[in-house]
This record gives C-alpha cells, sequence and structure tokens, in this order.
C-alpha cells in the first residue's frame, strides 16, 4: 500500500498533459509561394524550354498538400512544395519524398513511415501534374 499512492500519484502527474495536448487546427497554406521551410530539390538542369506545372490540391486529414513539379524535357527536374500540412512528420518527410521522386522520375514512390497521410496527398498531387504534362505533349 505505500508503494500504491506515489505511484498513482506519478501516473495522473504523467497522464495530465497527454490529456491537455490539443493538436494544432490550423495548416500551413499559401497561395503560390513555398512555406520558409519546405525545401526544394533539383537535379541541376537549366534547360529553357523547362515547364512548371503545379498538382491538384489534395486535402488531407493533417491538411492541403500540393506540389510544383519542374520539367526539364520528359524529366522531373525539381519539386517543390507549394502547401503542405504544418506538422513535424511532414516537415521530415518533405525532403525524402522529393529525393525518390527525383530517383525514380515519377509518382511511383514509397510512403515515408509516419507521414503516411503526406505521403499519398503528395503522390496524387504530383500524379496530377505529371498527367497535366503528358497530356501538354499529347
Amino acid at each position: 500500500m505505500k508503494r500504491a499512492l506515489p505511484v498513482l500519484a506519478l501516473t495522473i502527474a504523467g497522464l495530465v498533459p497527454v490529456w491537455r495536448y490539443a493538436p494544432a487546427d490550423s495548416t500551413t497554406t499559401t497561395g503560390s509561394a513555398a512555406p520558409a521551410s519546405t525545401p526544394s530539390a533539383s537535379t541541376g538542369t537549366s534547360d529553357s524550354s523547362a515547364q512548371v506545372v503545379a498538382g491538384s490540391t489534395v486535402d488531407t486529414e493533417k491538411g492541403a498538400v500540393q506540389v510544383e513539379v519542374t520539367f526539364a524535357g520528359d524529366e522531373i527536374s525539381s519539386v517543390r512544395m507549394l502547401k503542405q500540412p504544418n506538422h513535424p512528420q511532414t516537415t521530415a518527410a518533405v525532403p525524402k519524398l522529393i529525393e525518390e521522386t527525383l530517383e525514380a522520375q515519377s509518382a511511383a514512390i514509397d510512403t515515408v513511415s509516419g507521414a503516411t497521410v503526406t505521403s499519398d496527398g503528395y503522390r496524387e498531387s504530383l500524379q496530377a501534374a505529371i498527367d497535366a504534362i503528358d497530356a501538354k505533349g499529347a
């Protein structure tokens, strides 16, 4: 019994912050500018025939996701996020998603662990941009 009371008190003290936690409801969504913390990657191609296409805005349960893809000919030369959820896992996942996109040169990329919802929205927006460039070229 002597141990039960301190254990109970410490358990309650540990659970209070969990009960009080309230996730942020807002998302970082800017019109056409990328959030300041959003990296973009490029393969270094500076082709004057480069085309920039924005993918569709995908509303996820974490927030809106939209990518902008720069194409140099038929290749994806860079990707940047126009809209993304304001969430730590998303911030960590974006560079991995961009890197995989540049390697795969398609939307057939793996989901980033811990950022499944963002990964799904990213792939959907990326595929919309790829489809838009394919429609222009057809």
